[in-house]
């Protein structure tokens, strides 16, 4: 195994190069048992949550859509339930159904009273504004309408099907206009729905027709098989099961992602607020919007860091609804986020964490400083920790032994280990960064590229920054992808 070095000079001197392989952790699925990949464990013993009072084994489904979007979204929801083909070319294995007697052991019903259509004419008064904005604007309150009174009837469904017309989409999908009062705004369909029908109280999955009404041999679609895993992993997850849970995670630790995100609109440069999301040992999230504070690009640079005050009242908020959740004080705390530690983000938030055992706080970011290659035709292991003096990164992509392929096109980049303070050894904070790249219940991919906590915390921010301040956005994660 060999360094490519871009910066040689700059890593020559900080010492011997280390490098060792993690195992890969294993998932929990139905009845216990043990698997490293998502797709496998489910298709052989089903989901973690089956047999549990909590596993939802039928789950009522809604859909807002027109006539035609919405009858090609349940043919294609049957047609699929039923198991798809994999690709083996591509090894892409079988997707086993969405039955009660197989797959995800639970079934889908579509009741004929839990529709809300969008009808012709509407998309008609949609398309004659004139103003982008506008027309974007009227588009978001129209599905949320339709969200709405399928919440207010007496059986709610448990899950909503967007399955929205092509005419709406296109007309909307992104927007760019410019708004006397904050300049120039950027907006995008999907983060303005699921920002807005939140507050109906009904998780929802976007099923458009590009997909259900998709030719075998269509370009610009994945593979039938790829899109029913996921999708049917996403809903599962929304609808109140756990498709598979985490192994190798401390019990009693609260993980937390912290990223910012400057709220739609703002034309100050230096006010943004920080999104936190937390996990207890079992991958349970919740979502928390944090404290709003002063960013200055030319004292701070291109990285926002709080301030003390500030990251203290996050954490406070963090542990507080901990609390309030598992009845019990953390025993650790792990904070991630992508940027280092600054002074006084460092006091505030070791301030919030002193009555706390025992925390990590760590800052992840890929890296393309330093690399290593194999000899032969495949990247790194997925698992590969390596450190040259101070330096330490991690492969959380690569080739992956279980499934003796490497499922990218492109040049796996590690994550750097850039920033640590506190009781962990780094081996050990690899090893449940490994793990926490495998807790994405909106995808049955095998894993991520940054852990869970990051990549949450900033999907969380592109939908808050639509939420407005002086609404409270909902905590569950399900309302957010």
């Amino acid at each position: 195994m060999k360094t490519n070095q871009t910066h040689d000079t700059q890593h020559s001197q900080m010492g011997e190069l280390g490098a060792e392989c993690l195992t890969e952790p294993p998932l929990k699925f139905a009845g216990d048992r043990l698997h490293v990949d998502p797709k496998t464990g489910i298709a052989r013993y089903g989901p973690a949550s089956l047999g549990e009072e909590k596993h939802p084994a039928d789950i009522s489904i809604g859909f807002v859509g027109s006539g035609r979007t919405v009858d090609a979204a349940r043919r294609w929801l049957q047609r699929t339930s039923q198991g798809v083909t994999g690709d083996t070319s591509n090894s892409l294995p079988d997707f086993p159904g969405f039955l009660h007697d197989r797959g995800f052991f639970s079934s889908l019903r579509h009741p004929s009273e839990l529709v809300e259509r969008i009808t012709a004419q509407e998309i008609r008064q949609l398309m004659r504004r004139r103003r982008v904005a506008h027309r974007f604007e009227d588009a978001v309150c129209l599905v949320s309408e339709k969200l709405r009174l399928l919440s207010q009837r007496d059986q709610r469904p448990d899950l909503v099907i967007l399955a929205l017309p092509d005419d709406l989409v296109r007309c909307t999908a992104r927007v760019k206009f410019s708004d006397p009062d904050r300049g120039v705004v950027f907006r995008n369909l999907r983060r303005a729905l699921k920002a807005e029908v939140m507050r109906h109280g009904l998780p929802t999955q976007i099923l458009l027709p590009r997909v259900t009404e998709a030719r075998p041999d269509a370009r610009n679609v994945d593979h039938i098989s790829r899109v029913a895993w996921n999708l049917y992993t996403g809903m599962f997850y929304k609808a109140g099961g756990v498709p598979w849970r985490p192994t190798a995670l401390r019990a009693d630790t609260c993980y937390v992602g912290v990223s910012f995100y400057r709220p739609l609109g703002s034309t100050d440069n230096r006010l943004h607020t920080a999104v936190a999301q937390a996990f207890d040992d079992l991958g349970v999230g919740l979502i928390l919007r944090g404290p709003d504070f002063q960013w200055d690009r030319s004292r701070d640079g291109p990285s926002p860091h709080l301030e003390a005050d500030a990251a203290k009242h996050l954490l406070e908020l963090v542990l507080r609804r901990y609390r309030a959740e598992v009845k019990r004080e953390p025993a650790r705390v792990v904070v991630h986020k992508t940027s280092r530690f600054w002074s006084d983000e460092l006091a505030g938030f070791q301030d919030a964490l002193k009555e706390i055992d025992q925390f990590d706080l760590v800052a992840v970011r890929p890296t393309s400083e330093l690399r290593l290659t194999r000899a032969g035709n495949y990247p790194p292991l997925r698992g590969t920790l390596f450190s040259l003096g101070s330096f330490s990164c991690l492969y959380t992509t690569g080739y992956i032994s279980a499934l003796r392929t490497y499922p990218h096109g492109h040049v796996p980049s590690p994550l750097q280990i850039a920033d640590h303070h506190g009781d962990t050894a780094v081996a050990e904070l690899a090893n449940e960064i490994l793990v926490l790249t495998k807790m994405n219940w909106n995808s049955a991919g095998f894993a991520g590229a940054l852990p869970i906590t990051v990549r949450f915390s900033q999907r969380v921010g592109d939908i808050m920054r639509e939420i407005p301040e002086d609404r409270e956005p909902a905590p569950q994660f399900k309302f957010y992808i």
